[in-house]
C-alpha cells in the first residue's frame, strides 16, 4: 500500500508506518546523544547519578511528550520501562494510528538494546488497567534485576472521553471558552489562509466533563493504585504536564475549559505531596505541533510565529529537547538527583520548562510580527512551513529518508 496524507479540516485521519518507526527512532538517538552522552544503556545505568531513574511508568507513552518522556528514561539513564497508551493497530488494509507504530517501534529497539521495557494498550483511566501495569511493572523490574520499586511515574495522558472507573459515567472533553465568547485569528496550516474563530462558551456541564478527562482525578488514582501495591516509595517522583502560553491565547486556553483541567491537574500534585506517597510536580512546557493544536483557534497562529522567532534565536525545541532538558536541568540535575527539594521550581512549585518560549525578548517580537501578518506576508512572517512539517511528522509523514511512493505493509513496522 502507497500510503499519502489524508487531511480534514487540519486533523489527519492517517498515518504512515515507516515515517513513525523514523520519528521515534531519531527520539531515541537524541536520548542516547544528549543524556547518555553516546553510551549504551547498560553503560547510561551504570554512569548515572544516584537517584536516577531505574524503573519508570509512563501513562499516555505512545506520542508527543509521554513518547519522549520514556526514550529519554530508557535511552538515557538504561531505566525498565511500562509504557501505557490505546491505540488503533494496522491492518493489511489500514494503516493504525501514530502511536501503535511508535510504540511497536520503541518495544524493537528496547529489547535490541537490552532494556527492560512492557507496553500495555488499553483504557489507561480503568482499574484493570492499572493492575496489569502493576504486575508488569514486577515483571520488568525482574527482568532488569532491580527492586519493584518505581521511581518515576510520567502522567501523559490525553483523551477525548473518560468513563469514571467508579460511577461508569462516560465523560468528554472540549475545548471552549468559560463565560463568553472567544474570537481570534487562526491560521490554516495547509492552505496559510488567515481566518477569524470563534467558539461559543462552555455550558457548567462542559466544564465538569473537561476537568473528570483531563484534570489530575486519574493521576492520584495511579498514584493510590501504586502505593496499594507497594510499588512506591517517599523517593518516588511523578509529573504531570501542562501548558500556559501567551495572553492572547488565554480565552480559548488557560481561562477556558482546558486550562480550567489544568489547574486541576496543580490541584491533584498538591494532594499526592500532601499524602506523602510519592515527589509530585507539574511541568509547564513550552508550545509545540500537536495532533490537537492544528484546531485550537489561534494556537496555529501563535506557535508558527513563536517557531519562527525562537528558531532565528537559537533556541527552538521540540519534544525530545525538552524532555531532555527536563530531566538533566532540573528533575535530574546533580545537586537534584538525590534530593527532590533540589530540583528548581517556580513560586507556585511548578517546573519551568517553558522559560525560553516566555523570555521577554521572545514573547516581544513574537507579538510585533503576530501584529503585522497579513495574507501577502504570512510566510515572511510565520514559520508555516515548520509548523506544517511538524504536524505531519507527528503521523510519520515529510520524514526525511522516508520513500512516501514506496510499497507499505501497514500491518507492521
Amino acid at each position: 500500500m502507497i500510503i499519502k496524507p489524508m487531511i480534514r479540516n487540519n486533523i489527519c485521519i492517517n498515518s504512515h508506518p515507516g515515517g513513525c518507526a523514523r520519528v521515534t527512532r531519531n527520539q531515541i538517538a537524541y536520548a542516547r546523544r544528549t543524556i547518555a552522552g553516546g553510551r549504551e544503556p547498560g553503560e547510561a545505568r551504570e554512569a548515572a547519578l544516584p537517584g536516577s531513574p531505574r524503573l519508570v511508568l509512563v501513562v499516555g507513552c505512545s506520542t508527543g511528550y509521554g513518547l519522549s518522556s520514556r526514550a529519554a528514561a530508557a535511552f538515557g539513564y538504561g531505566a525498565a520501562t511500562v509504557g501505557v497508551s490505546f491505540e488503533k493497530a494496522g491492518s493489511a488494509a489500514k494503516p493504525g494510528t501514530p502511536g501503535w507504530y511508535n510504540n511497536l517501534t520503541f518495544d524493537s529497539e528496547a529489547a535490541r538494546a537490552g532494556l527492560a521495557a512492557k507496553t500495555l494498550d488499553g483504557d489507561a483511566f480503568s482499574a484493570e488497567v492499572k493492575a496489569q501495569a502493576a504486575a508488569a511493572l514486577r515483571e520488568a523490574a525482574a527482568a532488569a534485576g532491580i527492586p519493584p520499586r518505581v521511581d518515576l511515574v510520567v502522567y501523559s495522558l490525553a483523551s477525548p472521553a473518560r468513563k469514571d472507573p467508579k460511577t461508569g459515567i462516560t465523560y468528554r472533553s472540549v475545548i471552549k471558552p468559560i463565560g463568553r465568547r472567544y474570537s481570534g485569528l487562526t491560521l490554516d496550516m495547509m492552505t496559510g489562509a488567515l481566518t477569524t474563530a470563534a467558539a461559543e462558551p462552555a455550558t457548567e456541564e462542559e466544564i465538569a466533563g473537561t476537568v473528570k478527562v483531563m484534570g489530575g482525578e486519574d493521576w492520584e488514582l495511579w498514584i493510590e493504585a501504586l502505593d496499594r501495591e507497594g510499588l512506591l516509595t517517599p523517593q518516588t517522583r511523578t509529573l504531570a504536564y501542562t501548558y500556559i502560553g501567551p495572553e492572547l491565547s488565554w480565552g480559548i486556553y488557560r481561562n477556558g475549559t482546558i486550562g480550567r483541567a489544568k489547574q486541576d491537574l496543580e490541584r491533584a500534585a498538591a494532594a499526592i505531596n500532601g499524602g506523602g506517597k510519592a515527589r509530585a510536580w507539574v511541568s509547564v512546557n513550552k508550545a509545540l505541533v500537536t495532533r490537537a493544536s492544528a484546531v485550537i483557534p489561534v494556537i496555529p497562529f501563535y506557535v508558527s510565529t513563536l517557531f519562527k522567532v525562537m528558531k532565528e534565536k537559537g533556541l527552538h525545541e521540540g519534544c525530545a529537547e525538552q524532555i531532555a532538558r527536563l530531566y538533566r536541568e532540573r528533575l535530574y540535575r546533580p545537586e537534584a538527583a538525590g534530593d527532590a527539594a533540589r530540583v528548581p521550581v517556580d513560586e507556585e512549585g511548578r517546573i519551568r520548562v517553558d522559560d525560553w518560549e516566555t523570555r521577554e525578548d521572545v514573547q516581544r517580537e513574537t507579538m510585533d510580527r503576530m501584529s503585522r501578518v497579513r495574507a501577502e506576508n504570512v510566510l515572511e512572517l510565520t514559520d508555516l512551513a515548520g509548523f506544517r512539517r511538524d504536524f505531519l511528522e507527528a503521523h510519520g509523514f515529510d520524514v526525511e529518508g522516508i520513500d512516501y511512493e514506496a510499497d507499505v505493509d501497514p500491518s507492521g513496522i
